[in-house]
């Protein structure tokens, strides 16, 4: 199978690609194997619509919050590093 048509069949490397376009830039020859992965695969076109939002929505929270100077208290972060490491943990 050429490099071409394994993208067709792989949705690991077309939510990568999706991602990718969304933070930067893509090569030409990966928006050609993203495109014709994206032909074939409402899941992953879904996904990416999902993702625009996404990252829509972050951008606007962490706009927002600069602007507001806002902080999380150092309970919640303690907290939340002790869960993290616990899930890293196990």
């Amino acid at each position: 199978m050429n490099e071409l048509t394994k993208i067709a069949y792989n949705c690991k490397k077309a939510t990568f690609l999706i991602e990718k376009k969304l933070i930067g830039k893509i090569t030409l020859r990966e928006k050609m194997e993203l495109k014709m992965h994206l032909a074939g695969c409402t899941i992953c076109k879904t996904f990416e619509r999902q993702s625009a939002v996404i990252n829509r929505m972050v951008k606007e929270l962490f706009s927002n919050v600069q602007k507001e100077n806002l902080k999380l208290d150092e309970q919640f972060k303690e907290n939340l590093q002790h869960r993290l490491e616990e899930e890293l943990n196990k």
